[in-house]
C-alpha cells in the first residue's frame, strides 16, 4: 500500500481531475486510502475534508497524516443525518468512494453534497458493491447505470463512467469512477 499513498493514488486522483489549491471533501474516507493522496495532490493552499462515522479509522487516519507530515487535512466525525459543517459552496471536489452501499438515505446524501459543493463542482462516485460487484446491503438491487440515474435526479451531470485501477480494503483492484457536475 506504500506504493498507492506515495504515487498510485495521487496518480489517479490527479487523472480525474483533482487539481493542487483544491478543497476536497473524502465523505466516507476511512482510514484515509484516498484522503492522504488528496492531501498531497491539493498541496499547502488546498484542504481535505475527512469525514468518517468510524473513530478508529479516523484515528489510523490522523496518525499516518501525522507521520507523513500532512496538515492540510480535517478529521470530522459524520453525523447521523449526513450533514456536513461546511459552508455552502465551499468544495471543488467530493469523493464518494465505496460508501453507498452503507446508506440508505442516499438522496440526503446527494442533497448535502451539492449544498456544499460550489458551483460546477465536482462530484467522483466509485459505487462498489452494486448489483453485478458482490451485491451488499443498500445497493445489492441497483447496477450503476441505476446509481447514474439516482445521482442524475439529485441535480448532477453525470459526466463519464471509466474503469480504473483503484484500492478497495488495502490492495488493488479495479471498478467503475462515475463523474459528475453540480449543476
Amino acid at each position: 500500500m506504500e506504493k498507492w499513498f506515495t504515487k498510485d493514488g495521487s496518480l489517479f486522483l490527479q487523472s480525474i481531475g483533482m487539481q493542487r489549491g483544491q478543497y476536497v471533501l473524502d465523505f466516507g474516507c476511512g482510514e484515509g486510502y484516498y484522503t492522504i493522496p488528496a492531501a498531497t495532490v491539493v498541496g499547502d493552499r488546498g484542504k481535505v475534508y475527512a469525514v468518517d462515522q468510524d473513530d478508529e479509522a479516523l484515528n489510523k487516519l490522523s496518525k499516518r497524516a501525522r507521520s507523513t507530515g500532512l496538515d492540510n487535512i480535517v478529521l470530522m466525525k459524520c453525523k447521523r443525518d449526513l450533514k456536513v459543517d461546511l459552508v455552502d459552496g465551499s468544495i471543488d471536489l467530493v469523493l464518494l468512494y465505496d460508501v453507498l452501499h452503507y446508506i440508505r438515505q442516499r438522496k440526503d446524501l446527494y442533497e448535502e453534497m451539492h449544498r456544499v459543493l460550489k458551483k460546477e463542482g465536482f462530484l467522483s462516485v466509485y459505487p462498489k458493491h452494486c448489483k453485478s460487484d458482490f451485491p451488499m446491503w443498500c445497493l445489492a438491487d441497483l447496477e450503476t447505470d441505476e446509481v447514474i440515474e439516482e445521482i442524475e435526479a439529485a441535480k448532477f451531470r453525470f459526466e463519464e463512467k471509466v474503469w480504473k485501477k483503484i484500492v478497495h480494503f488495502g490492495g488493488y483492484t479495479h471498478g467503475y469512477i462515475l463523474s459528475f457536475r453540480k449543476e
